[in-house]
């Protein structure tokens, strides 16, 4: 039996005359996402794109987990390919849906006839092929409010589609779409959810994380990688930078005033991850922080900080609190990594006392105390260690 993946492709449909750039890039991201499991020709239509293996032993169970994680899939089913024939679909209805009808107890028949030469309406190919599937499946009952499966028939140009449920997908945009954006992504639970939401919105991420050997191990950067690799399965590649923080932690903690460290110390990370993102063509900055939730991250150290940058800086998690948050990296499986207990270099030399009102001409008064600090972000630029993860 012929079968092909029916993908949904969401909110790209109110893309007017831009809609097929979209399209395309998807078409491109759901290609890198299928490359290990085969190879796959790609048909749009409407608002569905289908994808149809060239090998038609390819495991299809596998192609739909991967297209399950493609951002701009608002939904996905497997489907059988019939002939425009009501007789013939209605055998291969029975036959393709065997296992998910024997399962259920209420079912539904949906018709969608594009092509209008067709001989049946919608409602009569509804009705034609529920009567069927009833005398073949004695067990079952039509409920129309709230059916365990839904039987859909789409009779296109060429040929008819037949499917059960649809599986939901990632929604929101295509990675790439939106540009490029650098994460500061730290091993906590925030910044790989900061990550994924913004790649679902289109952008293409950058990584850059901060650590400060001895005081931090290479078991907490291996820690972030892990958090990358999960993130990527969604997002697709991300270069990621792996920035030598420890001279600058220490030259703050030896000469700057102590209520000021953590403030000084995001403030420098956010100097560095801008240089290195503008490396990249990154157009903005994206961190994990959301108000309140630590003394850093105050609305008026959140403004000290921001004015460290020119680039736009976007904080998806702003305004969620923490179980929202580990709602979302459960979701995406980095909850269990990130709460390993492995410390990054946000943990060192915090202040006994942070400030929580701070004032940016305070805190440049505060910073000023190091000399040479244009010479220390200048070694932790080229000090950086970059690699790709997939």
């Amino acid at each position: 039996m012929r079968e092909i993946i029916l993908i949904k492709n969401g909110e790209l449909v109110l893309k007017g005359l831009n809609r097929s750039t979209f399209e395309d890039v998807l078409i491109k991201n759901m290609k890198k996402a299928l490359h290990e499991i085969g190879e796959f020709t790609f048909t749009k239509s409407q608002s569905t794109i289908m994808a149809e293996p060239v090998d038609p032993d390819t495991d299809l169970d596998d192609a739909v987990d991967a297209l399950k994680c493609v951002f701009g899939i608002v939904a996905l089913s497997r489907a059988a390919v019939s002939e425009k024939d009501m007789e013939i679909i209605k055998g291969i209805a029975a036959e393709y849906l065997d296992e998910e009808l024997s399962l259920a107890k209420t079912f539904k028949v949906e018709a969608k006839r594009s092509d209008k030469r067709f001989p049946f309406k919608s409602p009569e190919i509804a009705r034609e092929l529920g009567g069927y599937l009833l005398s073949k499946f004695n067990h079952l009952k039509v409920d129309v409010h709230n059916p365990e499966v839904t039987v859909t028939v789409e009779i296109r140009d060429n040929y008819a589609f037949i499917r059960g449920n649809n599986i939901k997908g990632a929604g929101g945009m295509p990675v790439s779409t939106s540009g490029r954006a650098a994460v500061l992504i730290s091993g906590g639970i925030d910044s790989p959810v900061a990550a994924y939401m913004m790649a679902k919105r289109g952008i293409e991420l950058v990584a850059v994380h901060f650590a400060s050997p001895p005081y931090t191990t290479e078991l907490a950067e291996e820690k972030v990688m892990t958090l990358l690799h999960k993130v990527a399965r969604y997002s697709g590649p991300i270069t990621a930078y792996v920035v030598p923080f420890t001279e600058l932690q220490e030259q703050i903690r030896d000469k700057c005033e102590e209520d000021y460290f953590t403030i000084i110390m995001r403030r420098y990370m956010m100097k560095i991850s801008e240089i290195l993102a503008r490396h990249q063509h990154c157009s903005a900055l994206i961190t994990g922080e959301s108000v309140g939730q630590v003394a850093s991250q105050t609305i008026y150290a959140l403004a000290c900080t921001d004015a460290s940058v020119t680039m736009p800086v976007f904080r998806p998690c702003i305004g969620m609190d923490k179980v929202e948050i580990i709602d979302i990296s459960r979701k995406i499986d980095t909850f269990e990594t990130s709460i390993q207990p492995y410390e990054d270099c946000c943990t060192v030399f915090t202040p006994r006392h942070p400030k929580t009102r701070a004032k940016l001409e305070e805190v440049t008064a505060a910073e000023a105390a190091i000399e040479n600090s244009d010479e220390l972000i200048e070694r932790a630029v080229k000090g950086a260690r970059k690699t790709v993860i997939k």
